[in-house]
């Protein structure tokens, strides 16, 4: 199977990024960093304040609420992205079961590429309202 490098992933198929244009994304892509992490390494502490968003290229990591793994999230996934828009506490644990390669996007980059490219707080909105929609849900017939 064809090894993948953080350079060679398609972020017009993550969420956050679909709406943008080929000369977009490219913004985009100039504002990510590529990061490798090994395996045991916390990538994000419950209860600290985050800055980053974090996709995930290769390999695994496990996500703990209050000690406990609630989750794993592999190759395509992304975490953090709220700290994208405030600066309150993480709301999980994130640690490395494998050694990783990841893209991260800092909040101050994110910004600066929301100035940029309308599109992405639209769709980032109605990404957040449909979370909160389901949680409502979950929070009221649970």
């Amino acid at each position: 199977m064809p090894r993948t490098s953080a350079s060679e992933v398609d972020l017009s198929k993550i969420w956050l990024f679909a709406p943008c244009s080929t000369r977009d994304l490219r913004k985009v892509r100039q504002s990510l960093d590529e990061i490798e992490v090994e395996a045991g390494e916390v990538l994000v502490e419950e209860g600290s304040t985050g800055h980053e968003f974090f996709l995930i290229v290769k390999g695994t990591a496990a996500v703990k609420r209050k000690g406990r793994k609630v989750a794993t999230l592999g190759p395509g996934k992304w975490f953090g992205e709220l700290a994208l828009l405030d600066r309150e506490p993480r709301s999980a644990t994130i640690v490395a079961e494998t050694d990783m390669e990841l893209l991260v996007l800092e909040q101050r980059h994110f910004l600066g590429l929301l100035d940029t490219i309308p599109s992405l707080a639209r769709k980032m909105l109605a990404v957040m309202a449909s979370r909160l929609r389901e949680a409502d849900k979950l929070a009221f017939h649970g």
